[in-house]
């Protein structure tokens, strides 16, 4: 399997993962349901990107917005008390499969 779908599978099932924990914990609140389910979603973008990158990797666009956008918004949070030490790890996993998508997007590798 070459590079670039085993990127996206990855990243489909890193989002799968991420999603379902936060879909799936008890108690959690409705909103946070919903960006589980979300992230879910995404998730299933990226699976459709790695069956034919060069046909739907266009979609990528809205996973750069998207991750860019979570990294940039919840990592003030990664240094306030209380904050799990596994937000750090979830945003820098989001900030590497940004800076992927990225670099297929621009026609690197």
């Amino acid at each position: 399997m070459e590079f670039w779908p085993i990127v996206f599978w990855a990243a489909a099932a890193y989002n799968a993962v991420i999603g379902a924990g936060s879909l799936l914990q008890p108690g959690a609140p409705r909103e946070g349901r919903v960006i589980g389910l979300l992230v879910v979603a995404f998730g299933v973008v990226y699976a459709i990107v790695a069956l034919d990158p060069v046909r739907f990797g266009p979609m990528l666009w809205a996973g750069v917005l998207g991750k860019a956008g979570v990294v940039a918004l919840m990592a003030p949070a990664v240094r306030e008390p209380g904050t799990p030490k596994a937000l750090g790890w979830i945003l820098a996993g989001d900030a590497v499969f940004g800076v992927l998508f990225l670099a297929f997007l621009l026609g690197f590798g």
